[in-house]
């Protein structure tokens, strides 16, 4: 049985959380509002206060009682502590005109969360998922996580915007605390989970809690998970919702969503995020920065000026499934706890169980989600730079140029996967590998903004940085002895140099090569010698076509996808594609038309991407992240998402 304590032992509690070191972090009033903020003791809990929460409302309101925890959920979750809404990750000098990385330490204090309510107490789990258990650990989170004391308290009066029981994260707090506490009027049941709860229960004035107390605090438990103001039907739900992307419903809430973001900076889980470099008043130091974002701004889906999500519908439909669909996939959970803040802070009251329950009863077939991956984790977070020398540049076009590296020490990559550069003070981008011979590492970019035109102005003896490789590769081996396609669109052509490279060397492993490049006129050809020479040699068939030609091109003219009709091709044969999407788009319907089974193409992605290693959300892509689970993915696992509008 738990034991309990007098709620005016409460400041007790406080005291020996002080005593042990822990900056105290529990609910207060503050600006009209039920906060969590650093206490001094616990008469500055919100003793007799509750809030009253509908669509686009919440106010405060006295109690008939002294109740500390009558309340239900205010602005603020508890992964502002966690999860800083920014916070320096890391920090470059120049010594010597030679660029220092270095990852900016956590020392930040040891947290004592008071009050945490189930459906929070899931959302800390669920984050601890995002940024502890992927292929990329976040060093930093995991800090602070490791710091926290957890003290939980079981709900037992539910708001009207409630459906935790609906989620399975309340309103019992169950999960990974220290202490939990259950307030029956004027005394609490404590219950420690961990070696840290138990010490401090045996230093409080604690009596046995008695069957009858326990019997009472059950059913307030039950009965605040039967008076929940909102349910969710999460029955099949992921598969529900992506089944219906075309229902008109998601057009009706466009309709009224202000694309402001207060949902997703209102929520305990939601954890996009952007990253950028900016000067420290010295000058001789800059810093990288992580900053909270949304996946409601225009930027979070824009990349070379062009938005994946330009309008409100996309930008809804986006987060919805993310919450409610996609994120099972990625995490192996639901991304929602059922706490109500957003509907509470909506401007315009937009309902997220109205919204989906209503979509998820559309006419749409389920659409099976794929199930979850499993990563091997790395204890670093890939975000410090390594110094590299530009070893030379070669302009390719006219805004296209090949930046060839000194290799970094024990530096490996697959064919496929990219780096991310860097320039003190620009920031860093995604680049993929264009070739490397052992000693060197060729990157091919085009100019097109800030960062790639100054990466495009770089000089022999330049030093920059390089994090990576990061992402999936071609699957080289999986090609041996089978007839191989690769058609590549304008810039497109970079990512699959390496791997035409490898099975040129390679001819007895892969005896039936071929190569259909397209791009828009003639002066837009990359690589041009070497792409002769694969054209005269006898090893790979390669063909060119360009959109335009001028006077002096004798060649092909056309779309790539022009070449693809020639001749009928293999449908056990593996076909790599990369280029712009729409080109990929058509020629994808050529390969199906043509009865080319989705599990023998591959294609290569394109995203927005800042951090590279899955913990940023902003090359979000349905249930995968293109940084981690791409950018190569086989047809089939995209096919149901490629080419549809918000994705």
């Amino acid at each position: 049985m738990p034991e309990r304590i007098a709620a005016t032992e409460l400041n007790s509690l406080v005291s020996l959380l002080q005593a042990d070191g822990y900056r105290v972090i529990a609910p207060t009033i503050r600006d009209g509002a039920i906060v969590y903020d650093e206490i001094a003791s616990a008469g500055e809990l919100p003793v007799g206060w509750t809030d009253d929460q509908a669509p686009g409302e919440y106010r405060l309101r006295r109690r008939d009682d002294s109740a500390a925890f009558g309340y239900v959920v205010g602005p603020h979750s508890w992964k502002q502590f966690l999860f800083p809404a920014r916070e320096q990750l890391v920090t470059l000098r120049v010594r010597d005109k030679q660029p220092e990385w270095s990852a900016v330490a956590d020392e930040g204090p040891a947290y004592a969360f008071v009050g945490v309510r189930g459906c929070d107490l899931a959302a800390i789990e669920i984050q601890d998922t995002v940024f502890t258990k992927g292929p990329f650990v976040d060093g930093r989170y995991r800090a602070r996580r490791d710091r926290c004391l957890i003290i939980a308290v079981n709900c037992t009066e539910a708001g009207d915007l409630c459906f935790c029981a609906s989620m399975g994260t309340g309103p019992r707090a169950d999960g990974d605390y220290d202490l939990r506490l259950t307030e029956v009027g004027d005394e609490l049941l404590v219950e420690a989970a961990s070696a840290r709860g138990r010490s401090l229960m045996d230093r409080l004035p604690t009596q046995a809690g008695g069957e009858a107390l326990q019997v009472q605090a059950d059913q307030a438990i039950t009965q605040c998970g039967d008076a929940m103001g909102r349910s969710l039907n999460v029955t099949d739900l992921p598969a529900k919702l992506m089944g219906n992307l075309e229902h008109p419903r998601w057009q009706d809430v466009a309709e009224r969503c202000l694309s402001c973001g207060n949902c997703t900076m209102a929520c305990p889980t939601c954890f996009c995020s952007n990253i950028t470099d900016t000067s420290i008043l010295s000058g001789d130091e800059t810093a990288r920065e992580r900053s909270w974002d949304s996946c409601f701004t225009a930027d979070h889906s824009t990349i070379h000026g062009a938005q994946f999500r330009p309008d409100v519908k996309s930008r809804y439909q986006q987060w919805l499934t993310h919450k409610l669909a996609t994120w099972t996939s990625q995490f192996g959970t639901s991304g929602c706890v059922g706490c109500g803040r957003c509907i509470a802070w909506c401007p315009v009251g937009i309902d997220i169980t109205e919204e989906a329950n209503a979509i998820a009863a559309g006419p749409g077939h389920p659409a099976p989600l794929p199930e979850p991956k499993q990563y091997e984790a790395r204890e670093n977070d890939g975000q410090v730079p390594v110094p590299v020398r530009v070893a030379s540049v070669v302009r390719e076009t006219h805004d296209t140029v090949t930046l060839t590296l000194d290799l970094p020490d024990g530096y490996q990559h697959g064919h496929g996967q990219f780096n991310m550069l860097s320039l003190p003070g620009v920031g860093d981008v995604p680049i993929s590998v264009s070739g490397s011979n052992g000693q060197a590492l060729e990157h091919t970019l085009r100019d097109v903004g800030k960062a790639t035109g100054a990466l495009a102005d770089l000089v022999t003896g330049d030093v920059l940085g390089l994090r990576g490789p990061f992402g999936t590769a071609w699957p080289i081996e999986e090609a041996v002895g089978r007839s191989v396609v690769l058609i590549a669109g304008g810039i497109g052509l970079a990512p699959l140099r390496s791997v035409l490279r490898e099975m040129i060397a390679r001819h007895d492993d892969f005896p039936h090569l071929r190569l259909l490049y397209g791009t828009r006129t003639p002066n837009d050809i990359l690589f041009s010698r070497e792409l002769l020479g694969w054209i005269q040699n006898s090893r790979v068939r390669a063909h060119v076509t360009v959109d335009r030609g001028d006077s002096s091109w004798d060649g092909n003219i056309g779309v790539v996808t022009k070449l693809i009709r020639r001749k009928r091709l293999p449908k056990d044969g593996l076909y790599f594609l990369c280029g712009p999407e729409i080109m990929m788009h058509f020629a994808l319907a050529e390969l199906l038309a043509d009865d080319v089974p989705e599990k023998n193409i591959y294609v290569s992605m394109e995203r927005n991407m800042k951090c590279a290693v899955g913990l940023c959300g902003r090359c979000q892509y349905g249930p995968h992240f293109v940084c981690k689970d791409g950018p190569v993915f086989r047809y089939d696992q995209i096919s149901d998402i490629f080419g549809k509008s918000g994705f």
